[in-house]
């Protein structure tokens, strides 16, 4: 999965970022979206944080979810909104132009499922502890953090193999695009500190990506 490295270079480029994923990924960019999606329902409340293209987005619509997805990057929006006026589902979307930082701005317990593909990766560590606590915030009792990310392999050799596919791939990120992203060591643990409940992992082949669902505790009284 060291290939999602390039996708930062793709950013800079949106109308091109479809179309060179599906490359570079093999198509498992997509799987990956789909899995995730598997767990949203109809009617329920849905943020997708860094939305993109809104790949994530669109599939959560499409189960009947009402969405909102938001991303720094306009010209990502514009074609997001493109996407989803073509497939009809202007009435379950809304997009807004947004980092994570103003996530303060949301209502607390006002959503059913927080989503957030490749985006914690791109965070400092501050961001991605204030993002965690933020999301808890919103996040209804019980409801689901859906996460795929770059993450340290635990394996020490699986660590080293990783460097030496990432490295040049960062370079040219950097060269390309300005932009980087810092695999997260311990996602898992991370999600449980900020008082998640993890409910299910998948990692890929040689540990530097992974899928969580994590899950907001319900009240004590609930």
């Amino acid at each position: 999965m060291c290939a999602y490295v390039l996708m930062r270079i793709f950013e800079s480029s949106p109308k091109k970022y479809d179309w060179g994923i599906r490359i570079i990924t093999l198509g498992k960019a997509e799987n990956v979206y789909d899995s995730l999606a598997s767990h949203v329902k109809s009617g329920q409340r849905v943020l997708d944080i860094g939305c993109g293209t809104g790949n994530m987005t669109i599939r959560a619509a499409r189960r009947g979810a009402l969405v909102k997805g938001i991303d720094v990057n306009p010209e990502m929006l514009e074609i997001a909104l493109a996407k989803i006026e073509k497939e009809n589902l202007s009435d379950r979307v809304e997009l807004h132009e947004m980092s994570v930082v103003e996530l303060d701005k949301e209502e607390s317990e006002s959503y059913d499922v927080v989503t957030a593909v490749l985006v914690l990766s791109e965070l400092t560590t501050h961001e991605l502890d204030y993002t965690l606590k933020e999301v808890m915030r919103i996040l209804k009792p019980g409801g689901l953090f859906l996460v795929a990310d770059e993450v340290v392999p635990r394996n020490r050799l699986k660590r080293v193999i990783n460097w030496i596919i990432r490295a040049p791939l960062l370079l040219i990120t950097y060269l390309v695009a300005q932009r980087t992203s810092h695999p997260i060591k311990n996602l898992p643990e991370r999600l449980e500190k900020a008082g998640f409940i993890i409910e299910s992992i998948r990692v890929s082949r040689l540990e530097n990506f992974v899928e969580v669902v994590a899950r907001k505790p319900m009240r004590e009284t609930e």
